[in-house]
């Protein structure tokens, strides 16, 4: 064990102001003024805290007077580190758990952490706060009452529309993280597998520049094509599918799958599936169709 964790085990050890337990707390996503009084006083009491980057976290302790030890815990030792905190906890500690910004769990390794701490009996609260992901959905000015956070979708094409295809009938309004160069690649694989829904670029958000940049996703597609990647960290918010199946007549539902034939590749299989997503139209019917529509295309050739 390193020095930093035989330390940290020792104080572990000592008199707690708070009683030992894992203690999410979330943290600003930009503008330090985000962080509640609650969080302030547990991260000041805390014999630990757990974070993702210790320089990160050291920011937020320089600018409140936050002393406890930080120890790092993120995807490259959390294997290793998971036992040793839990450890801590059972023998008195309470530990902060802190992400670089935001709420911790969300698109981190942390829910790994929460649960050995549950299945060991030792006590875990949170402590809520601010989150890039809620921030953005009500800021898009798509509906908030039912909604699906994504978080970031795969980094190649292909892989990144099947994924899209996985939430494409969805009744709900969609999130996604983002990286700034990957986000006009993003856009446009969303509008081929999601059609053309209202959308919103949300980025740098509580901070200084913040914006949030609303239309279609082909307007979207269009702007960042002509205006290059933006600066900053993105969430992208699109609207859910349409319900109106009416809207989708025969010649729409042939263009779809034909579409999918001729440009994706896909099979008659696949392409129905795609298409029942996008449409909320049953499998089986879609099925037949693009299997007629494979016949002739194989007859015209």
């Amino acid at each position: 064990m390193k020095d930093g964790e035989e330390s940290a085990m020792a104080t572990s050890n000592t008199q707690n102001a708070l009683p030992a337990g894992l203690y999410i707390i979330a943290t600003p996503i930009g503008n330090m003024g985000d962080i509640s009084l609650r969080a302030l006083e547990t991260l000041r009491q805390v014999n630990i805290i757990a974070c993702e980057d210790t320089r990160e976290a050291g920011k937020l302790a320089a600018a409140y007077e936050i002393r406890a030890q930080r120890l790092p815990y993120h995807e490259h030792n959390a294997d290793e580190m998971r036992p040793k905190l839990v450890k801590m906890i059972a023998e008195g500690a309470a530990v902060g758990l802190v992400s670089d910004a935001g709420t911790p769990l969300i698109s981190d390794p942390g829910y790994k952490l929460v649960r050995d701490c549950v299945d060991a009996g030792v006590y875990v609260t949170t402590l809520p706060g601010a989150s890039a992901s809620l921030a953005a959905l009500v800021l898009a000015g798509l509906p908030t009452d039912r909604f699906l956070f994504a978080g970031f979708l795969p980094p190649k094409s292909g892989a990144r529309k099947t994924a899209l295809g996985e939430v494409a009938g969805v009744a709900a309004t969609l999130i996604f993280y983002e990286t700034a160069p990957r986000l006009s690649e993003s856009l446009s694989d969303m509008l081929t597998v999601l059609g053309d829904r209202p959308a919103a670029v949300v980025r740098e958000i509580t901070k200084k520049f913040e914006e949030a940049r609303r239309g279609t996703l082909s307007e979207l597609v269009e702007h960042y094509a002509q205006a290059g990647a933006p600066k900053g960290e993105i969430v992208i918010v699109v609207g859910g599918p349409d319900a109106d199946n009416a809207a989708w007549d025969d010649a729409k539902l042939d263009e779809l799958i034909i579409g999918l034939f001729e440009n994706e590749g896909m099979s008659v299989k696949d392409a129905a599936a795609f298409a029942a997503a996008r449409t909320g139209i049953k499998k089986s019917e879609l099925y037949q169709r693009a299997l007629l529509l494979r016949n002739r295309q194989d007859k015209s050739v």
